[in-house]
This record gives C-alpha cells, structure tokens and sequence, in this order.
C-alpha cells in the first residue's frame, strides 16, 4: 500500500533532520515530522477499502472500519502535540539560560 511507503519517508525525513540539525527548534520539528509518520502508518493499518463508519445497524452487510485504530491515532496526536509544547519550552528555557540554542555549544557547557 502507498501509505506504507508514505509513513516511512516521513519516518526517515524526520530522523534525518534530527540528525543533521544545529538548532534545537529544527530538532523539535523534525521530531514532529517522524511522528507524523506514525499517524500514516496507523491510519494504513486500519484501513478498509469500501468499509463504512463504525455504526452498526441490524441486518447490516456492509464491513465497517476499527474504531480502535482510530482512536489511536487521535491519542498519538495529542501526545505528540504535548512533547512538543514541552520540548519547545524545555528549548525556550535553554535559550534564556544559555544565550544559545546550537546543541554544539551546550555540549562545551558540560566541563
């Protein structure tokens, strides 16, 4: 499926921002972006072709959609939105203290 291949792109551009980021904003972000590869890939996972909403009415013969998949992938969105208010405000902090946010020279901090 092409979801899967979209997940996984997100996934690799993601931790390859990550890796190759100088600025802790642009690690958040990117951080953000592998993240959203779990939102593809869960919403491939569930996944029906010509499958209706989750309401099942008698005599129906129509498959329906796993409302559990869903419902994950709401909550890896709420989760994901909480890290990353955290991390962008454990980053506003570091900024404050240490007139910097270039994790190469936090890393001169540690002496």
């Amino acid at each position: 499926m092409a979801c899967d291949g979209v997940a996984a792109w997100l996934l690799l551009l993601g931790c390859a921002g990550i890796m190759r980021s100088r600025h802790l904003v642009h690690t958040v972000v990117s951080l953000s972006v592998a993240q959203a590869g779990t939102y593809v890939l869960l919403l491939a996972i569930g996944y029906q072709d010509q499958a209706g909403a989750p309401i099942v009415t008698p005599g129906q013969a129509q498959p329906v959609v796993d409302p559990m998949v869903q419902a994950m992938t709401l909550t890896d969105i709420v989760v994901s939105a909480t890290i990353t208010a955290l991390l962008l405000a454990l980053t506003l902090q570091i900024s404050r203290r240490h007139g910097t946010v270039d994790p190469d020279e936090l890393r001169a901090l540690r002496g």
